[in-house]
């Protein structure tokens, strides 16, 4: 057993697939290396780890329960018959407590597993002992639980924010937006060391409380290699360009849609060789109707969610990796609202390990168009179709010439954002204490 273990609150820890998941589960293998043992407080709806102690929790309200137990009892028996009776029977059952609990609380539903994270976690560190708390999400419930367990135990707290908390250049006005305001101007004051994964996210949230200081960071997330390899093997009749992620009426391809098909006005026979294929999900009802009106279904292709395959033994997350490595071109989007200042999609670091040139269409983060430019990519502004089209005729140059090429340079991992993390608690956190 290791001498040193951290206490990490983690709401999606080993769910498939999801980048809130990935953020921390992919540097577990790092922090064992490093001689630190995991102690692990999650919710119920990922894969339970056999590797260290790791608790799986049900929520303590109404709305988060009823959740946790449909994806509970799908794992289990799937979405059949005895699904639909057993879920149905269960939000009958709920439904006037989850109406109580709205007008009562009127905050998320992941609001509840908090409770359930400061009992245990309290437990934990009673028990192990833990040299600090580690709240990572995504899920916001996971840093309210960090907050008591620092008040409570004395703990050393560090944080790690995936998403920004607070709307770039709005004022929050519903009861759950004002409530991850305050609770981000808690992290700034009590957490030991915060960071967040992009410079603007971090320097955002340190002109709203600037208490923070210099425990406020910027760490990259990075990703794993591969777990799986394929070869790439060019197809001489089709140009596939993969996207990878979900995609919303937020983050939408429907700006992507509109380009390609003023690239198919002026260049109908260049763009026939186009497969724009998306993977992870639905493509968005905005593109998807776009889409439709202008009959670019040849060109779009929807396959979606790659869940476990259980005749091939292997999991989506690998299923993908292997499709990103045969893609031709790999494309990101961005986004095109004000948020879009202080996120890096996650993708792009799993796109680096691909080696495939990536199509990027950002909008108004630097850093981000710095990083892209590093690896060679093809960069377009979102508000810009002509840039996109540009983009579209110099992938159709490049491939027709047959140069498409393997990107060459070291991708960001995991291990240096672990790295970074430890010597920050190392350096900084014991030494002033």
């Amino acid at each position: 057993m290791s001498e040193r273990k951290w206490l990490i609150l983690s709401h999606g820890f080993n769910m498939d697939g999801r980048a809130a998941s990935l953020t921390i589960t992919d540097k577990i293998p790092h922090l064992i290396n490093a001689e630190i043992e995991p102690i692990v407080l999650s919710a119920v709806t990922g894969k339970k780890d056999t590797r260290f102690y790791h608790h799986q929790l049900l929520p303590w309200g109404p709305a988060g329960l009823r959740f946790d137990l449909r994806h509970l009892i799908a794992q289990q028996y799937g979405r059949g018959l005895f699904y639909r009776i057993s879920t149905g029977f269960a939000s009958l059952l709920l439904s006037p407590f989850i109406l109580l609990e709205r007008l009562i609380c009127g905050l998320q539903s992941q609001w509840s597993w908090t409770p359930a994270a400061i009992f245990w976690g309290y437990i934990c560190i009673k028990r192990f002992n833990p040299e600090l708390i580690y709240s990572t999400g995504g899920a916001y419930s996971a840093h309210w639980a960090g907050y008591w367990l620092k008040r409570m135990t004395k703990k050393p707290w560090i944080a790690e924010i995936h998403d920004p908390m607070v709307f770039p250049g709005t004022l929050p006005k519903t009861r759950n937006l004002k409530f991850w305001a305050n609770l981000e101007g808690m992290i700034c004051r009590e957490a030991d060391l915060v960071w967040w994964f992009t410079e603007q996210a971090m320097l955002s949230a340190k002109k709203r409380h600037p208490e923070l200081g210099d425990k406020g960071k910027v760490i990259l997330p990075g990703a794993e290699p591969p777990i799986v390899s394929a070869e790439y093997v060019r197809d001489p009749n089709c140009i596939h360009i993969g996207h990878f992620g979900s995609l919303s009426n937020v983050r939408t391809i429907k700006g992507f849609a509109e380009a390609f098909l003023k690239f198919k006005q002026d260049s109908p026979d260049s763009a026939k060789v186009f497969k724009i294929e998306c993977y992870g999900g639905s493509i968005d009802s905005h593109a998807k109707l776009f889409i439709n009106e202008n009959k670019l279904n040849d060109q779009f292709i929807e396959v979606g969610r790659l869940e476990y395959d259980h005749k091939k033994k292997i999991s989506g997350r690998e299923q993908i990796q292997i499709k990103m490595q045969q893609m031709d071109y790999l494309l990101i989007i961005h986004g095109h609202t004000a948020d879009c200042a202080e996120y890096i999609p996650s993708k792009f670091y799993d796109y680096l390990w691909a080696r495939r040139p990536i199509i990027a269409i950002t909008h108004n983060n630097k850093q981000f168009n710095t990083l892209l430019n590093k690896y060679n990519s093809f960069i377009a502004n979102s508000n810009e179709l002509d840039s996109i089209v540009q983009a579209l005729n110099k992938i159709y140059l490049i491939w027709k010439k047959g140069l498409n090429k393997k990107i060459q340079l070291t991708p960001i991992g995991t291990v240096d954002a672990t790295n970074s993390i430890i010597n920050y608690v190392n350096y900084e956190i014991h030494r002033s204490n």
